[in-house]
């Protein structure tokens, strides 16, 4: 039997050496990527002096099959105790059901951090000729924004009653039988995803946290989360950070620079040694993290994890491709790098260490699956399950 994880004051997590941890092991691909990767990862553990074991925490198709419910509230429950899981992709139910299940989870259990690391793996094929150059931490906001879900079919009355709202008390014109959304963003959820994007960077000693944001246009939402983010970085962290506009030749402090979101993305391109740490709101966090990762091989090499107050639950970046369920072909990159990032979050740092190392080793050694190969004939398309085994081989 394991023993519980347990939260410091500050936060951070203290894990014993014996786990046994709950994995949704998804939709589509979700069972190809699975067995690729967990031999991979408790094999890590192993050789860490740590042990690890899974147990199945059920969502998605096999959820509803089996349950009538596609989130159950046991996995729900299984992730508050056990504080930290591992996902693969889960579809989004058609014509009904939950908007996504993917957000779903993040807003049950308050995971308001979307953490995407992403860095070139060196012989990964790139579409750019300086792929070393990018090596950038997103925090994506994960509650508010456009993926609260707040919208309205055009002609229904909830949509028409905004809009004769919108007219009447706000002088706000809109086009009659349109369909309607609002855009939620508060103090209080910018403002704690900063800090965790601050405090990231302050542990990991990178020079720069950058809000990227659309506030040339959108004042007040997207330029509340600009302006609260200056605010806490002044507020929370005096003397540790400072703005870009009072950086000096050589500046020691964290330094906090903002973006508009479409010069962000040409950034990133042109200049991606600029860039460390990048905060933003939810949306602005999705295209910019795809759009970093299609720099470095595509989202098939890309880890996330989702992140709260002593909970958080890492998971696989891509979808679940159901037109290669069962073929065995898909890359189970993403989901070993975020089992990586997860010994990381749990403090098993050596872990993650061997993870990583044995998966440039393989790729070094010219075996990678079919989205790598196709974008150099010259190297070898190897099966989803023979790259995790070649990953696990090379630990050490």
């Amino acid at each position: 039997m394991s023993s519980p994880i347990q939260v410091a004051p500050d936060g951070s997590l203290t894990a014993p050496d014996r786990l046994v941890l709950p994995v949704i092991i998804g939709d589509g691909v979700g069972p190809d990527i699975w067995r690729a990767a967990e031999p991979v990862l408790t094999e890590a553990a192993r050789l860490a002096g740590k042990s690890l074991e899974f147990v199945e925490a059920l969502a998605g198709a096999r959820a509803m099959a089996e349950t009538g419910s596609y989130l159950p509230e046991e996995t729900l429950d299984m992730l508050r105790t056990r504080r930290v899981g591992l996902k693969g992709p889960l579809a989004t139910p058609v014509g009904g059901g939950i908007r996504s299940l993917n957000v779903a989870i993040r807003r049950a259990l308050d995971l308001y951090v979307c953490v995407r690391p992403v860095k070139w793996t060196p012989g990964v094929p790139s579409p750019v000729r300086r792929p070393e150059l990018m090596d950038m931490v997103v925090y994506r906001e994960n509650t508010e924004d456009v993926y609260a879900g707040l919208e309205w079919p055009a002609g229904s009355p909830e949509a028409e009653g905004l809009i004769a709202y919108a007219g009447e008390k706000l002088g706000a014109r809109i086009r009659p039988g349109s369909a309607v959304g609002l855009k939620p963003m508060s103090e209080l959820c910018s403002k704690r995803l900063v800090r965790a994007a601050v405090k990231a960077a302050l542990r990991d000693n990178r020079p720069s946290v950058t809000l990227v944001h659309k506030g040339n246009i959108m004042k007040h939402t997207e330029g509340g989360f600009r302006r609260w983010g200056y605010e806490l970085a002044e507020e929370e962290f005096p003397g540790l950070t400072v703005p870009e506009s009072g950086a000096g030749p050589g500046e020691t402090r964290l330094v906090i620079k903002d973006r508009i979101a479409d010069n962000m993305f040409m950034q990133s391109l042109l200049r991606p040694e600029e860039y460390g740490v990048l905060a933003m709101p939810n949306l602005n966090g999705d295209y910019l993290s795809d759009c970093l990762a299609g720099q470095i091989g595509g989202l098939g090499m890309a880890p996330g994890g989702n992140i709260g107050d002593g909970l958080a639950v890492f998971e696989a970046t891509h979808g679940t491709a159901p037109k290669y369920a069962g073929q065995d072909k898909v890359n189970p990159s993403s989901l070993i790098l975020s089992g990586a990032c997860m010994f990381e979050h749990l403090g098993w740092a050596e872990a993650a260490k061997k993870i990583r190392g044995a998966l440039e080793a393989a790729v070094a050694d010219g075996y990678v699956t079919y989205d790598l190969a196709r974008q150099n004939p010259a190297l070898k398309t190897v099966k989803c399950s023979e790259f995790g085994e070649a990953v696990r081989e090379k630990l050490v």
